[in-house]
């Protein structure tokens, strides 16, 4: 199976893709997936929550602000970047900053965290600059992705990336969930040992990128034509692109709606389950390491399921499952209940978000591919933005009735099922690939 496609225009002619490559590229989110899991899903924001907020009714609408902030800054600076990237052929270059910049963040936040209360509002600035190199982090890793695989390969290694995603993400979940149950044995405070945590998020996030940083090849080449202070005219012109794209736009509406309710899962599930459900610390974690195995197994099935069924076909099953995992999770409310709608949602989680970024290769122009998933990532962060912004207004306004804006959640996937039925991914491709 040769997994390098032919070369276009702005790509320069190299050998073909070695499997160390793309093991190589697969590594990069093996080594980011630990901060998404801990940080944003299963540890830090249940801890933001409980202890540097003090559990205020206020607590969660808070931590919603502070993700939604980041993923504004990302939206503004995402597309600019990858325009910028694109014409200096850059992509691995500044993928390299944004790395650097979230593991020393990342590693910042720890002594901020052990502040409590009173280091609140600089734990909010110091995650936000973390969030924000940890997601430009995602935007470049999958600007890569086109030049790794032809179109009718590019849903397998997509998903080879998010399985290795999740199987770094149970590493370094299971060193936390040790650490954890040995302090709580000592009798330590939550103040005392989440902070450290963080450090081992952020270590093994800089070891576990390596590979990447040594293997795999910008293949793009520099393109002369346009300069960096015509980026956000550029930026402009792409936005008023899709136009030619039609069904690149459409999915990227349907987009905008199934990730609104994926990002209200990633960034809230430990929240609920403590603040709805009464979980422990270390409790959520021994869910969230299970949840990480439904997901691994998830991404990789769904990835070759992707290449038989079809990337729509499969991502509108993922969405109905999602459907089905709100209605359990919402009519079961018991602790049991909760176990097998996030073992439900773990199926699909690695499968909707590893669909959806193979969909944007396949329905985007070859020249223009780090401009393009610059969009995606702005699509997918003002997601980040409405689903758990809407969530934590729902919860605050409601005094904290967590199952009524998990049934918002559910609202969420039903629309984006609807918008991409609408979506013609044959002609998409075409398109694409003609211009």
């Amino acid at each position: 199976m040769s997994l390098s496609h032919d070369s276009n225009a702005g790509v320069a002619p190299v050998p073909p893709v070695t499997r160390r490559e793309v093991w190589a590229w697969a590594m990069y989110d093996f080594a980011n997936s630990g901060y998404t899991t801990v940080v944003i899903t299963a540890i830090f924001n249940a801890f933001f929550v409980s202890v540097l907020a003090n559990g205020a009714d206020w607590g969660t609408l808070l931590w919603t602000v502070v993700v939604a902030a980041s993923y504004l800054i990302v939206m503004i600076v995402g597309p600019v970047l990858g325009a910028w990237a694109d014409r200096r052929a850059a992509k691995k270059r500044v993928l390299a900053l944004v790395t650097a910049g979230c593991v020393l963040t990342t590693l910042a936040l720890a002594p901020v965290s052990m502040r409590g209360t009173d280091g609140l509002w600089l734990a909010c600035a110091v995650f936000i600059a973390s969030n924000v190199f940890y997601s430009l982090g995602e935007n470049f890793t999958a600007a890569f992705l086109p030049e790794l695989a032809e179109s009718r390969h590019i849903a397998k290694v997509s998903a080879w990336g998010w399985s290795l995603g999740y199987v770094g993400g149970l590493l370094t979940l299971g060193i936390c969930l040790a650490w954890v149950m040995s302090q709580q044995a000592a009798g330590a405070k939550a103040i005392d040992y989440v902070p450290w945590t963080l450090v081992i998020t952020a270590a093994i996030y800089a070891l576990a990128s390596v590979p990447t940083f040594l293997y795999v090849r910008e293949r793009a080449l520099p393109r002369h034509d346009v300069d960096a202070s015509h980026v956000l005219a550029q930026l402009t012109r792409s936005l008023a692109m899709l136009r030619k794209y039609p069904d690149l736009r459409r999915f990227f509406w349907a987009g905008l709606a199934y990730q609104a309710g994926l990002a209200v899962v990633i960034t809230l599930a430990s929240v609920y389950a403590e603040q709805a459900l009464g979980f422990k610390m270390a409790d959520t974690i021994k869910l969230l390491l299970v949840v990480n195995v439904s997901a691994a197994i998830g991404a990789f099935v769904f990835g070759y399921v992707q290449d038989r069924l079809g990337h729509k076909t499969t991502l509108a099953i993922t969405l109905w499952i999602w459907i089905a995992t709100v209605i359990v999770a919402y009519a079961w409310h018991t602790q049991t209940g909760f176990w097998i709608a996030a073992n439900l949602a773990g199926l699909c989680l690695g499968a909707s978000q590893s669909g959806g970024r193979a969909l944007v290769g396949v329905m985007s122009p070859r020249s223009q591919i780090a401009e393009f998933y610059g969009l995606w990532g702005l699509v997918v962060r003002l997601a980040g933005v409405i689903g758990p912004l809407l969530y934590g207004l729902v919860t605050w306004a409601t005094a904290g009735n967590h199952r009524l804006a998990l049934l918002v959640t559910g609202v969420m996937f039903v629309i984006g099922l609807l918008l991409l039925l609408r979506v013609d991914v044959a002609a998409g491709e075409a398109r694409a690939t003609t211009e």
